[in-house]
């Protein structure tokens, strides 16, 4: 369920910070966010795609992560690498999206929760 939509997203947030963690829908929820933000390179074509191999078309194919490994540890938002590059925890010339403004703190709190919810395909 939407729950950004159902319960309005400062509700949703404020929620997760009462320790009710409402369930974070990829399709509904991450998936957007990442076809808003990373498509433009992320898609076979892309500059993203041709340097790392990161695809984001499908659950599965962002699942798989990058050439050198995958990007998401299911349950560990601090030990996935897609968390960290979109929270701005490493170094500024490899933040992403790349070169582009970063997301706002409610798109990288969904991803986190999303990833910290065991990154299911729902």
């Amino acid at each position: 369920m939407k729950y950004s939509t159902v319960l309005g997203l400062p509700a949703a947030l404020m929620l997760v910070g009462c320790g009710q963690d409402p369930q974070v829908s990829f399709s509904e929820d991450v998936q957007p966010i990442l076809q808003t933000h990373c498509a433009e390179c992320h898609l076979k074509g892309g500059a993203g795609f041709e340097a790392s191999g990161f695809l984001i078309e499908s659950y599965d194919s962002l699942m798989k992560g990058t050439k050198f490994g995958p990007v998401i540890v299911p349950g560990d938002s601090l030990s996935s690498s897609l968390y960290r590059l979109v929270a701005g925890e490493v170094d500024p010339s490899i933040r992403m999206p790349h070169q582009k403004d970063p997301l706002t703190d409610p798109q990288i709190a969904l991803i986190g929760s999303w990833i910290s919810q065991g990154a299911q395909d729902n």
